[in-house]
């Protein structure tokens, strides 16, 4: 399928290709905060007995490797949506209880209500875009991303937001921050390494996808966070039905659904389950459906991440999935990232 470039350029594309200078910023804002020694110093596992992990859409999902390394030093994680952690989990919000919330806006409409309904109980830790923001005005700790304004589909805000939860979970588990701030300063140049390549990669996925209905991005681990991402910016960006999950949870029904007008994208991941995502791809492709598998050693060059550190793959592995949302927008001659009913901040629960 040919790919007419001019339909999927505007203010989307602009902040995709603008990312490099995104994760600088935010690396800059991050190795001069204070924060991450406070934070450090004042909130030990054995101060609190649970930290809550919350947020929405990509904010919640951009929790999963934090979620994963606090649990192997010692702390017990609990990943709550906002939503439902304000009706259904607000006896969680006491004392003894650690929060960190996740907004890039700091103002949507769940996370000002908890909020208020917190009103200083827990603790909270506050990950956000905006220094002015509720969220950033009232928490005990704030991180700031400083990524940049952004026009819609979170994309900028993303991959800052896995640097800043990455140098977190470095103060939250008594890792040496100095060493993850040396590493995440690669994280600009490894992204922009990927997009110099951009008109490919979209070219290489509008032959991949032409003619797709339904997309499933599918990881273990870490991976989660891409894979759940990867699906709701599909869906945000091109009206086209994609759905994350685990790879397991993909094998327990979903894997009924295959055919050739659905394509599975396998995030390798980790070392520890990388064969058992191997042999998901190999099934998949077996059956005559589309398999795309994103990793350092990809055949395809727009499945191919960069060559990096560990502690990178979380930024990396949504860079397929941003290029997938441009490929499906011009084959369904659409602007990419262009709302039409949703906003950039969900101001109604």
């Amino acid at each position: 399928m040919q790919v007419d470039f001019e339909r999927v350029k505007g203010r989307y594309l602009d902040d995709l290709l603008h990312q490099p200078e995104a994760l600088q910023s935010t690396w800059s804002e991050l190795r001069a905060s204070a924060v991450f020694e406070q934070i450090a110093q004042g909130c030990g596992p054995s101060r609190f007995e649970r930290i809550v992990l919350t947020g929405m859409g990509s904010s919640y999902f951009v929790l999963h490797p934090l979620s994963i390394e606090l649990a192997e030093h010692g702390w017990t994680p609990l990943m709550v949506e906002t939503s439902e952690l304000i009706h259904y989990y607000p006896h969680l919000l006491t004392p003894s209880t650690l929060a960190v919330v996740v907004s890039q806006s700091g103002q949507s409409a769940e996370t000002v209500r908890l909020l208020g309904l917190n009103a200083g109980k827990s603790t909270v830790i506050g990950v956000t875009n905006h220094a002015d923001s509720a969220l950033s005005t009232q928490s005990a700790f704030t991180v700031l991303t400083a990524a940049g304004d952004e026009y819609s589909v979170s994309c900028k805000t993303y991959v800052s937001g896995v640097a800043a939860l990455q140098l977190l979970a470095g103060a939250l588990c008594g890792t040496d921050c100095g060493a993850r701030l040396r590493i995440l300063e690669e994280a600009a140049a490894k992204v922009e390494s990927y997009l110099a390549g951009w008109k490919s990669h979209v070219a290489e996925f509008g032959e991949l996808l032409h003619e797709t209905r339904n997309v499933f991005l599918v990881g273990r681990g870490p991976s989660l966070a891409a894979a759940e991402t990867g699906a709701l910016i599909i869906k945000e960006s091109t009206h086209v039905h994609a759905e994350g999950m685990s790879s397991a949870a993909f094998r327990h029904g979903p894997f009924e659904m295959l055919g050739p007008d659905v394509l599975v994208g396998v995030f390798a991941g980790e070392a520890r389950t990388r064969a058992l995502n191997d042999g998901l791809f190999l099934d998949v492709q077996r059956t005559g459906a589309r398999a795309a598998f994103f990793a350092g050693d990809a055949e395809q060059g727009a499945c191919r991440l960069p060559e990096a550190d560990e502690l990178l793959r979380p930024i990396l592995e949504i860079l397929p999935a941003q290029m997938m949302t441009l490929a499906l927008a011009a084959a369904r001659n659409r602007e990419p990232g262009k709302f039409e009913r949703a906003s950039k901040i969900t101001a109604i629960e």
